[in-house]
């Protein structure tokens, strides 16, 4: 009754599992990647983190990969708000060191592309405003070319120009990354966002009031925190610093001429 028993209860334990009728081999890991069943199917044990545990990639490579860019869109929403609150106050002259640890590039990304909208937008309905009909011109028309002025101003200062800043500040011998300068310059552009629903007033003094100012107010954020970074480790300023205001003045100019004329 024993032997009986014994058979029953643990003889079969001993037995290996891959002997018997039907069942399938463990899958293996050859060189870290998971080897499917003997039928062709995925191996038990899942495949954790998958690809939202991909590294940023090294060297050149990395400019084509998304996982390279991912860490500069990875911030909160208060973030950018106190960024952009600080972006108003330009004669603070700190945002670089209180960005220094997480530049990112959601914010120029974001205001850009808003300013490329608001400028189509509301600089057609600024013509519209100060439109009056004439003899040869008896109607208002609305001119879609201000979606290309826009589109190639905003974004070709949002690539170009910061990036002839990093690499003037690298001639001088000014150590200041890439993503710290378009951050930066991304900001800076926040303040022409109210200004852009002020020069829809039909009053030229009016506009030249409100472009004067914001084109001041972003100079000035930008020449002065250029200035207290580079005074902390150089007397170099002069030449980025100025180039940096002058540019900033020449935007606003262009952006009055080109949509609220």
């Amino acid at each position: 009754m024993d032997d009986l028993s014994l058979k029953f209860s643990g003889g079969y334990t001993s037995l290996p599992a891959s002997h018997l009728p039907g069942s399938v081999p463990a899958a293996a890991a050859v060189d870290g990647i998971p080897k499917t069943s003997e039928f062709g199917g995925p191996s038990a044990l899942p495949d954790v983190g998958g690809e939202h545990n991909a590294q940023p990639s090294n060297g050149w490579k990395g400019l084509c990969s998304i996982a390279s860019y991912r860490p500069y869109f990875n911030v909160d929403t208060y973030v950018v708000v106190e960024r952009i609150i600080g972006s108003l106050y330009p004669h603070k002259g700190d945002f670089i060191e209180k960005s220094a640890h997480n530049p990112d590039m959601y914010g120029p990304v974001w205001i850009s592309t808003t300013l490329v909208f608001l400028a189509t937008v509301l600089g057609n309905f600024a013509a519209y405003l100060s439109f009056e009909p004439s003899t040869t011109i008896t109607e208002w028309v609305y001119d879609i070319n201000y979606v290309n002025w826009a589109a190639a101003i905003f974004y070709a200062y949002i690539c170009l120009v910061p990036l002839g800043c990093y690499f003037l500040l690298q001639y001088l011998d000014m150590s200041l990354s890439l993503v710290q300068v378009w951050c930066l310059y991304g900001y800076s552009l926040f303040i022409f966002i109210p200004a852009s629903f002020l020069l829809i007033i039909p009053t030229e003094i009016l506009r030249w009031i409100v472009i004067s100012l914001a084109g001041l107010a972003s100079a000035f954020f930008v020449a002065l925190n250029l200035q207290s970074h580079i005074m902390a480790t150089s007397d170099k300023w002069t030449i980025p610093v100025v180039s940096s205001f002058i540019v900033q003045i020449a935007l606003a100019l262009l952006m009055k001429f080109c949509f609220f004329v």
